[in-house]
């Protein structure tokens, strides 16, 4: 298995938590994107192997599996850090320095948009609008454990976030 995620990286992978997704949809018409936001769900991202599979249990061509989850937005075709970090883009919130907040959480983890920490710990993942204009600018982030949202950022309260989830990882590693 991956360090990161729950897909296999060999040929042979074991999809056996796939299976019953395919088992309902496979031969679903138009069933596709559902059957990519399951396999996502449940592996963290689309793997290479995992797309052969779906082509395989689904009779579709892996250029066209791979054509749709390139098209779209929400599909990942690389594995995502443990945190993974969407900031807020909008209107209201680039008006109210998402770009300073990006800054920042470039700078404090050494990544950009679309990149992963080498530790795996955090990706940050630029999105077009997490509809919290109030709150702006906002980030999300994502984990195992559900999602939270940050609203009124700053550079400080970003940095102080992001500290807290390292800390927090910290913790559960020693345990």
């Amino acid at each position: 298995m991956c360090n990161s995620c729950k897909c296999q990286n060999d040929r042979n992978a074991d999809f056996a938590e796939l299976a019953p997704v395919l088992e309902k949809y496979a031969k679903v018409p138009g069933s596709l994107i559902t059957i990519l936001q399951q396999t996502q769900d449940i592996y963290g991202y689309l793997s290479l192997n995992a797309i052969n599979y779906i082509a395989e249990r689904t009779g579709i061509m892996p250029a066209k599996i791979y054509g749709v989850a390139t098209f779209y937005a929400q599909f990942r075709l690389q594995p995502v850090g443990k945190y993974l970090i969407m900031l807020c883009k909008g209107t209201a919130c680039h008006v109210n320095g998402s770009d300073m907040i990006e800054e920042a959480v470039c700078e404090h983890l050494g990544i950009k948009d679309g990149e992963t920490t080498p530790d795996g710990l955090f990706t940050l993942n630029n999105v077009a609008c997490l509809g919290c204009c109030s709150l702006a600018p906002v980030m999300m982030v994502k984990s195992a454990d559900g999602e939270e949202t940050f609203g009124n950022l700053t550079k400080s309260s970003v940095t102080k976030i992001l500290d807290d989830y390292k800390s927090q990882n910290a913790q559960e590693v020693e345990k």
